[in-house]
């Protein structure tokens, strides 16, 4: 199945006039859809539940966010991680990046830790609330957390000097979260993540002299 799944993927990709990706990390993102099609069966993962849309919607935007994070981030947090999206796909797209998988839920804390082992990555998770580490990552994402905007405030702080608030969000939330983020941030352009492009990446960078 996860080969069929790998054949999408590459299709979608291309669609998306991505790069091409090499075929071990095609393989994991298809034994990767087939784990959460797996586990959505009995807990609830993602909303999204059709193979189809969770490549075309979930993988393709996690990909694009692989691409677009800037070189030399060592280590990245993704804060309130949930089916692992889009931390695995980073984990897998960009190997030389120490991911970090933090999610309180601990059924899906329970599902991060078999897709880490299943697919074989050096990705850690944390089991618990991301508020609760004590070190600072090079890069933070956050994409559909509870409380956005109060998550977003949190993460700030986990974020390394000169390093990156990566937020996958919507054009309509994007003020508020930027706020939220507070005054120590520099803003990039924001990406698209979708064909129709209300769904972005931005990334805020953090000033060197802010704690």
């Amino acid at each position: 199945m996860s080969k069929e799944i790998g054949g999408k993927i590459r299709d979608a990709v291309d669609a998306a006039g991505l790069a091409p990706l090499d075929e071990a990390a095609t393989d994991r993102l298809g034994a990767y859809v087939s784990l959460i099609l797996r586990w959505n069966r009995r807990m609830s993962l993602t909303a999204i539940r059709g193979e189809d849309q969770i490549v075309s919607l979930h993988i393709i935007e996690s990909i694009n966010v692989s691409v677009a994070l800037p070189r030399g981030i060592r280590s990245l947090l993704d804060f309130g991680s949930g089916a692992g999206l889009p931390g695995i796909p980073i984990a897998i797209c960009r190997p030389e990046i120490d991911v970090t998988l933090a999610e309180s839920q601990n059924k899906k804390a329970a599902f991060l830790m078999e897709a880490v082992r299943v697919l074989g990555l050096s990705a850690k998770v944390h089991s618990g609330r991301a508020e609760e580490l004590k070190a600072q990552f090079d890069c933070v994402t956050l994409r559909a957390v509870d409380k956005m905007a109060t998550a977003v405030t949190s993460a700030a702080g986990l974020v390394a000097p000169n390093g990156w608030l990566a937020l996958m969000t919507t054009v309509a939330d994007l003020d508020e979260l930027q706020a939220a983020a507070g005054s120590g941030f520099d803003w990039a352009d924001t990406l698209p993540l979708t064909a129709s492009h209300t769904r972005i990446l931005a990334l805020g960078r953090k000033i060197s002299s802010q704690s």
